[in-house]
């Protein structure tokens, strides 16, 4: 029995065995494998990590830091402050590595310069190192056949046709209409309890450049257009997270729904067309039946967008800062005001409309509004990308990178700008007013500089004119202000205004 038992045993521990080691070896396998492939993910992560932290370049990239990988530093970016200095992110960065550094934003890497030189050298190299350019989100907001994004003969094309509309010649033109939508607007205000100074000088604007260039008439249509491009505005400068409720679908909302309505207006006015060109539409349908035009109805409708846009919102935002300052400087009011005064008692007819000479002579005017768009900064980047390898300092820009060229680092260099963070208009005394140099970049540079510049001046500088010899004010709410990193006043700039009396209208 014994012999039995110990056989059945052994035949018991042979039928296990068998099965266990099999299952073991093929465990085993599976183990190792799944460890491979672990190690694989980790080795790939890691060599993807080394690389975003790591770039590849030709040469020395300018020193920095990537972020994390895909979202960069983009919420440092983006993160709010509230004055008017130099955009923490920059700041800090420029102490750190210097005027040129890397980063990533939306996900591009991306070379920030603070460096005049290097800024100089982007603008006057455009079409042969560097080109416009913006990040996708941008593009995917103003279109992607917008004019920052096109580039040789069809950009200067586009250049001309504008200038056709806010040239010299056509500002001449133009100035007693910017002078009576003034004045009007002025007298609405002044039988108000409060203005809100941002939102109705927006109204205003757009109201006025709508009628010039598409023949809107916003108190008589039955579609508001303007409240398209406010909620457009809302979320244009905002972290780029399009989910149903952030500020940025609601901004590709604004921008889809602007552009439906700019396409029937001008469908509508193709079906209806006018024996004479009396505004820009006009010209455009013109352009579009001629043989062989470069222009495309999406052409011409993302260009009319972006007039639009950046003829009031910028505009608008330089008054209110405007407007601030004056409020908080009683010498810079007084000075601005007796220039004022000055052109209507030099007149036979103190009622006359501005003449174009008037209006050249404005010499404070000019040194105050250059004034308050360097310490306003409301563009906070200028955006290009490097067409090849450009080597400078020691530091190489690799070809494809985007660079951002940051105009609030150039605008209060304490090198160049005394106090820089003073508002002081006779700075500009005696020097140059009218254009862009390496240290002054309100309106870009080079052959971009921007061809709305004499247009936004006339509107400023007429405003003005009316404001200080017809009308006295008093702040009375708001003027706060918060950068993200785009302008804004997050509680609106709220102001009393009164008609000066006689005595008080011209001392």
């Amino acid at each position: 029995m014994h012999a039995s038992i110990s056989c059945s045993n052994s035949l018991s521990s042979s039928f296990l065995h068998q099965p266990f080691s099999h299952f073991s070896y093929n465990f085993l396998i599976m183990f190792f494998l799944i460890l491979i492939l672990i190690a694989i993910v980790i080795i790939s992560i890691t060599h993807w990590l080394y690389r975003w932290w790591n770039p590849q370049c030709n040469g020395t990239l300018p020193p920095g830091t990537m972020g994390f990988p895909l979202l960069g530093e983009t919420l440092q970016f983006f993160a709010p402050h509230t004055n008017y200095d130099i955009h923490p992110f920059v700041k800090q960065r420029m102490k750190r590595y210097g005027s040129i550094f890397k980063t990533s934003l939306v996900g591009r890497p991306i070379i920030v310069s603070a460096d005049p030189e290097l800024n100089y050298r982007i603008f006057q190299q455009e079409g042969q190192a560097f080109q416009s350019w913006y990040p996708d989100t941008f593009t995917e907001i103003f279109g992607r056949q917008n004019v920052g994004s096109l580039h040789g003969f069809i950009y200067k094309y586009l250049k001309n046709m504008v200038l056709s509309l806010f040239g010299p010649e056509s500002l001449k033109k133009m100035l007693p209409e910017v002078e009576d939508a003034v004045l009007n607007r002025l007298n609405q205000w002044s039988k108000l309890d409060s203005v809100e100074i941002k939102d109705a000088s927006a109204s205003m604007i757009f109201n006025l450049t709508a009628k010039k260039l598409i023949s809107h008439d916003a108190e008589n249509s039955s579609e508001n257009l303007r409240d398209s491009f406010v909620a457009f505005i809302k979320g244009l400068i905002s972290f780029p997270l399009n989910i149903p409720g952030t500020a940025y679908h609601k901004c590709l909302q604004g921008r889809k729904k602007a552009m439906k309505m700019l396409k029937t207006m001008l469908q509508e006015r193709r079906m209806n067309p006018r024996k004479h060109n009396t505004d820009f539409f006009d010209y455009v349908l013109e352009e579009l039946a001629k043989e062989g035009t470069p222009l495309t109805e999406g052409i011409a409708l993302d260009l009319m967008f972006v007039l639009l846009f950046a003829s009031f919102e910028t505009t608008s935002l330089a008054l209110t800062v405007a407007i601030k300052y004056l409020s908080e400087c009683p010498s810079v009011l007084q000075t601005l005001t007796e220039e004022h005064e000055a052109i209507l008692r030099r007149r036979d007819k103190s009622d006359s409309h501005l003449t174009w000479n008037e209006y050249k002579s404005m010499t404070f005017t000019f040194q105050f509004i250059n004034e308050t768009v360097r310490m306003a900064n409301i563009v906070p980047g200028i955006f290009r990308k490097a067409l090849r390898n450009v080597c400078y300092k020691g530091y190489t820009i690799p070809a494809g990178w985007g660079v951002m060229v940051c105009p609030p680092a150039v605008h209060l260099n304490p090198d160049r700008y005394e106090n820089p963070l003073d508002f002081n208009p006779w700075r500009w005394e005696g020097g140059e007013i009218n254009g862009a140099s390496k240290h002054f970049m309100a309106f870009g540079g080079g052959m971009r500089f921007c061809v709305g510049t004499d247009f936004t001046k006339v509107q400023m500088a007429v405003f003005l004119h009316c404001l200080v010899t017809k009308y006295r004010w008093n702040p009375i709410k708001g003027g706060n202000i918060v950068r993200t990193p785009g302008l804004q006043f997050p509680d609106g700039f709220h102001i009393r205004l009164a008609e000066k009396s006689s005595t008080e209208a011209i001392k």
